[in-house]
C-alpha cells in the first residue's frame, strides 16, 4: 500500500478495526477514513454505495461485523445472519463497483467444522458439520469467504480472507451476556471481587480448549497480509498456543486478584471442545505474534478498569 493512499477500515471504532487503525497509523498510513454505525448503516445497500461513490477509497479493511459470545450467537441467530450478510455484500460489491485495488476480509475460526481436526487447517473449511451454536455467523462468514473468491475468479480481484482465533484486548465488548469468554471473564472476576463474593459460576465443565489473540497482534497481521498475500485461499491469524477455559479463568482470577471460589456449571454449554488453527502459512510468510496471553490479559484488565472509571462501561 502506498503511504498516502485512502484506506477505508469497516468497522474503525471496533475491537478488530481500532486495532488496524493504530497498526496503521503506527507504520505511516495516515488518510485513514472511518464512520461510526450512526453516521453509516452498513446494513443499508445505498447506504454503502453512495458512501463508496464519494469517498472512492483505494484499500478495504473488512472488519465490520456482528460479534458475540455462545449465548448471543444462540440467542439472536437472525441478527447475526442477517446484518452480517448485509455488510459483506454491501462493502465487497461496492469495491468493486468503485475498483477498489485491494479488499481484506476478516473471517473466524468458527467457520471451520465443530469436530475438525487439530490444528485446524485452511482446507479443513466446509469438510464437516458447523458448531450449532454459533453456526449462523460462521456461515454468514464463510458466505463472505466466498463471496471474496468469487468476485476474484469473475472479476479478477484482490480480494483476500484472514481467519483469526479468538481475541481479546483494547476496545473489546465486555457485555455481561453478550460478550465472548475472555472479557465477559474479566468483568465478572472484577465484579465479584468488588462484591466480595465466596464464590464464581463460570459456564461449561472448563475442559474445552481455546487459543486466543491479543487484538493489537491482529491489527499488525492484517496490515502485513494486506502487503504481503495475494491469494484467494483463506489464512490463518492466531498464536499456535491453546489453554483450557479453566486454565484461563484461573489466569483471569489472578491477574483480577479475586480470592474466591471458581465453581463450573457443567449443566450449560461447551461449545466446540478444542479449537485452535494452524497457523502455518501466515508463519511461513514472516508474521508472529508478540504478546503471550497472560501480558494482554493484564493490558485488557487495565483497559477495562480505564473504560469503567470513565462510565464507557455500565
Amino acid at each position: 500500500m502506498e503511504k498516502q493512499a485512502k484506506i477505508f477500515v469497516a468497522g474503525y471504532t471496533g475491537l478488530v478495526g481500532s486495532a488496524i487503525v493504530r497498526s496503521l497509523k503506527a507504520q505511516g498510513f495516515n488518510n485513514i477514513i472511518g464512520k461510526s454505525h450512526k453516521k453509516l448503516d452498513l446494513t443499508r445497500q445505498q447506504a454503502v454505495e453512495d458512501f463508496f461513490a464519494a469517498e472512492k477509497p483505494e484499500y478495504v479493511f473488512l472488519a465490520a461485523a456482528k460479534v458475540g459470545g455462545i449465548y448471543a450467537n444462540n440467542t439472536y441467530p437472525a441478527d447475526f445472519a442477517y446484518s452480517n450478510f448485509q455488510i459483506q455484500a454491501n462493502i465487497i460489491h461496492s469495491s468493486f463497483i468503485n475498483k477498489v485495488k485491494k479488499l481484506l476480509f476478516l473471517g473466524s475460526s468458527c467457520i471451520y467444522p465443530k469436530y475438525a481436526l487439530q490444528p485446524m487447517r485452511e482446507d479443513f473449511l466446509l469438510t464437516g458439520e458447523l458448531e450449532a451454536t454459533n453456526k449462523a455467523y460462521a456461515i454468514a462468514k464463510i458466505g463472505g469467504i466466498i463471496m471474496c473468491q468469487s468476485y476474484n475468479q469473475q472479476y479478477g480481484t484482490n480480494y483476500i480472507s484472514a481467519m483469526p482465533t479468538n481475541l481479546y484486548g483494547p476496545g473489546d465488548n465486555y457485555h455481561p451476556m453478550n460478550s465472548h469468554v475472555a472479557p465477559a471473564m474479566i468483568r465478572r472476576f472484577h465484579e465479584m471481587k468488588e462484591k466480595n463474593e465466596p464464590e464464581i459460576a463460570i459456564w461449561g465443565t472448563g475442559n474445552p480448549t481455546r487459543e486466543f489473540l491479543y487484538v493489537d497482534d491482529l491489527g499488525d497481521a492484517c496490515v502485513f497480509l494486506m502487503e504481503n498475500y495475494n491469494s484467494s485461499e483463506i489464512i490463518n491469524v492466531g498464536s499456535g498456543t491453546e489453554v483450557t477455559i479453566k486454565e484461563l479463568a484461573h489466569t483471569v482470577q489472578d491477574i483480577v486478584g479475586y480470592k474466591g471460589k471458581i465453581v463450573f456449571d457443567p449443566t450449560k454449554p461447551d461449545g466446540t471442545p478444542r479449537k485452535l488453527i494452524d497457523c502455518t502459512k501466515i508463519h511461513s510468510l514472516g508474521w508472529n505474534h508478540k504478546v503471550e496471553l497472560r501480558e494482554g490479559l493484564a493490558k485488557a484488565y487495565e483497559d477495562f478498569k480505564k473504560r469503567l472509571g470513565s462510565g464507557e462501561i455500565l
